[in-house]
């Protein structure tokens, strides 16, 4: 085949046109658009606001025929939602890394949307191409949301199979497309280290993910270790002060603890989506770690290498701290070295968030903030201290 992963990758230059007026035509993106800008009254009519909504969306996309042009769109918006919803938005650890390579960035995973999007917008920022993302066909609920995801240079990661047999093919495909987009094309990619999001604030590597491009060996001739070091890994962390999604997490790690089992909304992840995007996040820190390297035996040793310098390099915020101690008490000691002195929510402030939640789900947020100085302390006794950020 001579294109064997269209099925799955992103968007190419030359397609961009046709989608964009496929896009333009889709009543249920311009009703959902409609909706977000003016809620129920859009609702009630949607018919009457498709044509304004289209009319504005062409003007918004007015000179876009490529990928990068799209890309500068979703920038400005991008840089309206850091404006508004942090306090600030910093980066450590470009400066290792070469701009002309092509990397594989493995990043923990707190919240569906902007974990990539403020990875590839410091990336970017500091002179890197942009990279190609990995997203669930779960998250792909309409056509018009598969378009514009790709548009956006995401692949697609196909996870609902219900034949094990259809789900080991597509892993083995998504593995050959990783490494044929690093090594073929030298485009960089964005993956979580799991499959969802921390939803208790303690990020681990499955090593699964790792299996998964172990698919890709040619085991008569190659070694994990020989393949894990061609691709390039590199562990990325990023670290918010204020999750906006703490309270849905708390409720759903709540639910599946008390009662052994959750079902998940109609369009829930919609409503994270959302959620992510627009609450506040205090100040957000996005920290890059060095290529791994090393004589890997199994995909688990290759995990807990990812997860030492995820943790190591995930930045503490005065938050972490609040509810460590609301958790362990005030005297609990805690190293001033390793946490960012500075935060934009105070204690009482924190607190009263905590508070307005349901009683039940109160534990259960506080460890989202408290599990990330649980780890970092636990490398700390290991002697892997890091600075703060």
């Amino acid at each position: 085949m001579s294109d064997p992963f269209a099925d799955i990758r992103p968007y190419r230059d030359e397609e961009v046109p046709e989608v964009l007026a496929r896009l333009l035509a889709d009543r249920g993106l311009l009703d959902a658009l409609a909706g977000l800008r003016l809620g129920r009254i859009a609702r009630l009519a949607p018919a009457l606001w498709r044509a304004p909504v289209r009319w504005y969306l062409r003007r918004q996309l007015r000179g876009v025929d490529n990928v990068y042009g799209m890309q500068m769109v979703i920038k400005h918006y991008l840089e309206q939602v850091i404006d508004r919803t942090t306090e600030g938005f910093t980066v450590s650890g470009l400066d290792a890394l070469d701009p002309s390579r092509a990397y594989l960035f493995i990043s923990n995973h707190r919240d569906i949307v902007m974990d990539p999007a403020l990875t590839n917008y410091a990336l970017h920022r500091d002179g890197h191409k942009t990279v190609r993302i990995a997203i669930g066909d779960n998250l792909l609920t309409r056509p018009w949301v598969s378009d514009l995801m790709r548009l956006n240079k995401s692949f697609i990661v196909r996870r609902s199979m219900s034949r094990p047999r259809d789900l080991l093919t597509a892993s083995r495909h998504l593995a050959n497309y990783i490494r044929s987009s690093l090594q073929q094309e030298q485009a960089s990619i964005w993956i979580a280290q799991r499959e969802g999001r921390a939803k208790n604030g303690i990020d681990r590597t499955e090593p699964a993910v790792i299996k998964m491009l172990g698919m890709s060996l040619d085991k008569q001739t190659e070694t994990l270790a020989g393949l894990i070091n061609g691709l390039n890994i590199v562990p990325v962390s990023i670290s918010y002060e204020l999750d906006p999604c703490d309270e849905l997490k708390a409720r759903e790690v709540f639910l599946r603890e008390t009662t052994g089992h959750y079902a998940k909304a109609e369009q829930e992840d919609v409503a994270s989506i959302a959620r992510g995007i627009d609450g506040a996040k205090g100040r957000v820190h996005v920290s890059f770690g060095t290529p791994i390297v090393g004589e890997f035996d199994t995909a688990a040793e290759v995990a807990a290498e990812l997860d030492r310098q995820i943790v190591s390099l995930y930045c503490l915020h005065p938050t972490n701290i609040y509810a460590y101690r609301m958790l362990n008490g005030d005297s609990v000691p805690v190293p001033d070295s390793l946490y960012r002195e500075q935060g934009s929510c105070s204690f009482e402030a924190f607190s009263a968030r905590i508070h307005a939640m349901p009683e039940a789900y109160r534990p259960y947020a506080l460890a989202i903030y408290a599990n990330a100085v649980t780890s970092k302390l636990a490398l700390v006794t290991a002697g892997d201290m890091s600075p703060p950020c």
